[in-house]
């Protein structure tokens, strides 16, 4: 079995690309990395393939024929770290929004303290966004707080995007069934590890808007959130979910 691996899913992030696998190659702890990217037309892939050659047993490339959305760039990053038989796995964004020396503290939050999920929290201890607009803060803020009110998960940032999955969380959710793609994908993983008995624990981070690059934020993605969790609260009430420890 090997130790973790960190997936990040790519579309045009050729100014953050080299400098993240370097800052994650760096950590005192050996996190494997994968890039998951959507074909982008700004070369990120060719960037990862020639750090290959630098970093060839800890970095690997998977390239998607083009942009297929969040939530199934990391569903297939969780189908190829299962079969690649890694304990924990760890979803990071490319833009440096997530502070890579944090994988350590989300690492053992499941290694040391227990938790089936780690979960890089803005709002567990207040509000700690950097750089955003304070309209996206507050409609992010109230987001979590609606998606917790609705879902009942005990949880202050629902739509948080990084974290760290113990192998059987992974294995025991059907990833196939996991509908949505982009807020409503993080909110939806969490709602059915939490329907499944696993524990979540929120780690504090700081949350920093990006410096470069292009945000891929939009509308729609906020409307999967709001809509999609309604869905998910209607349809668990007909739904039997494996439980943690049946497989």
């Amino acid at each position: 079995m090997k130790d973790s691996i960190v997936i990040i899913p790519t579309y045009n992030e050729k100014e953050n690309i080299e400098k993240m696998i370097r800052k994650v190659m760096s950590l005192p702890h050996p996190f494997d990395l994968l890039i998951i990217d959507d074909n982008s037309p700004d070369g990120t892939a060719q960037i990862v393939k020639k750090l290959q050659a630098e970093f060839s047993d800890r970095l690997h490339l998977v390239e998607r024929a083009g942009k297929l959305g969040l939530g199934t760039a990391y569903i297939a990053g969780f189908k190829w770290a299962l079969q690649h038989t890694y304990e924990y796995v760890f979803e990071m964004d490319a833009d440096f929004s997530h502070n890579p020396d944090d994988l350590i503290r989300l690492y053992q939050a499941c290694t040391v303290e227990g938790a089936d999920i780690a979960i890089g929290s803005r709002y567990v201890t207040g509000v700690n966004v950097v750089n955003w607009p304070i309209s996206r803060v507050l409609m992010s803020y109230f987001a979590s707080k609606y998606v917790r009110i609705v879902s009942g998960m005990k949880i202050c940032d629902t739509t948080a995007g990084f974290k760290c999955y113990r192998r059987k969380v992974l294995e025991t959710i059907d990833l196939d069934k996991i509908r949505f793609k982009g807020y409503g994908f993080q909110i939806e993983m969490k709602y059915t590890a939490y329907k499944c008995g696993f524990t979540l624990k929120e780690v504090p981070i700081i949350f920093v808007n990006r410096v470069e690059g292009v945000s891929k934020m939009s509308g729609g993605i906020f409307g999967e959130a709001f809509f999609g969790v309604i869905q998910l609260k209607w349809s668990s009430l007909f739904r039997k979910y494996p439980q943690a420890g049946e497989k």
